[in-house]
């Protein structure tokens, strides 16, 4: 689908609330990721201040769009306070289940809130917006869930929906269920969900019985609002192209959308701890080049990435994607310098390969095209 009109040039926002937020301790969120990209954009001349916009606190008010007020307040008292009573804890998912509490506790979440409903009211016309703070995909109306506070990818599309839009499509690419958008819209037939994610792998459990439709499963659609596409462990480059090509793309293309929101999450890629994949970043900057002409306005998310090399060196080359940059075979100094001042305290991190610090595109990881994988097409094309 081609475009209405010229749109203006691709829009960034951010934050500096990133740089000196950490979720504590060995969490795997206690690493720098969008301050990384930001800087690898800058570094490369990339992000020039008139197209970087500087994200808004979204408010209690807003919030309560999508979230329970008497959530809100807790997630601000958490803040306030640095504790809960055991009680709100449980009731709450905070202080518990990867979900901490730290200084930051609601100012971080909301402010990648505010950037995704800012978003959604600048694509009400036309445009590209990338906010590599948002993607928390797992957030509930009433609870933490998966490191995901509040939900801001529902939030954004919400503002899109408030400004008149009726046909919105939600790409999911995380290596985990997309599970609190498609909750969130499960019976809302302007917002088709579409999630490319591990088979087995959180949020996602066993059926109870033979009669269930296991959550995020291929046969899981939401009233009929949905597909799947649960991946199986090595899931290569070759693989996902043919997804996009065979079953994404169609549907996509078949929902006629006004609005595409791509959840970004990198945990996919091989240097990832957090899943089984083997995608190189190479792959996804091939999903963002293919669904960026399929609607009018495009708004990419961050998401799921527990490394900072390959989060920061991914999401970068997700902005020069979305601008039409040529991507530099070895980085200059300045870039290279921002990989250099990294750290991880993970295994990994311990002897990272020269390539994490002089290069942003990752060796192509093709593979063999497995039976499984065409099945998957041909089920989530089935009437």
């Amino acid at each position: 689908m081609s475009r209405d009109s010229d749109p203006p040039r691709p829009r960034f926002i951010g934050s500096e609330i990133y740089r000196r937020s950490t979720y504590g301790g060995r969490h795997p969120l206690a690493i720098p990721r969008v301050s990384t990209c930001i800087d690898l954009c800058r570094a490369l001349q990339w992000l020039p201040d008139e197209a970087y916009i500087d994200s808004p606190l979204a408010t209690p008010q807003a919030l309560a769009r999508f979230h329970a007020p008497a959530y809100i307040a807790a997630v601000q008292k958490a803040e306030r306070q640095l504790r809960l009573s055991e009680d709100e804890q449980k009731r709450f998912n905070i202080g518990r289940n990867g979900n901490p509490i730290y200084p930051e506790v609601f100012r971080r979440p909301a402010t990648a809130c505010g950037a995704s409903i800012l978003a959604g009211q600048l694509l009400a016309q036309a445009g590209i917006v990338h906010s590599p703070a948002g993607g928390t995909h797992h957030g509930r109306p009433d609870h933490a869930s998966g490191f995901c506070y509040f939900n801001d990818p529902v939030l954004g599309i919400l503002a899109m929906l408030d400004a008149g839009l009726s046909r919105i499509v939600y790409l999911d690419v995380d290596a985990h269920h997309g599970d609190g958008v498609q909750a969130a819209f499960h019976d809302d037939p302007r917002v088709l969900t579409l999630s490319i994610h591990e088979d087995m792998r959180w949020p996602m459990t066993p059926a109870a019985s033979e009669n269930r439709i296991v959550p995020g499963s291929v046969a899981d659609r939401a009233g009929g609002f949905a597909r799947n596409l649960p991946v199986p462990p090595g899931f290569n480059d070759s693989e996902l192209a043919f997804l996009m090509d065979q079953a994404v793309l169609p549907l996509i293309d078949g929902f006629a959308p006004q609005a595409l929101v791509l959840q970004c999450g990198v945990d996919g890629l091989a240097d990832d701890p957090m899943s089984k994949l083997s995608l190189s970043n190479r792959a996804l900057w091939r999903v963002v080049s293919a669904v960026r002409d399929c609607a009018p306005r495009l708004l990419v998310l961050g998401g799921g990435g527990y490394n900072p090399w390959s989060v920061g060196r991914a999401w970068a080359g997700v902005w020069a994607t979305l601008n039409g940059l040529e991507i530099p075979e070895r980085l200059p100094p300045e870039a290279e310098a921002v990989l250099r001042g990294l750290s991880w305290r993970h295994r990994q991190g311990r002897n990272p390969p020269e390539t994490w610090f002089t290069t942003l595109a990752d060796p192509p990881r093709e593979g063999p095209l497995r039976e499984e994988v065409r099945a998957i097409a041909e089920a989530v094309m089935a009437a």
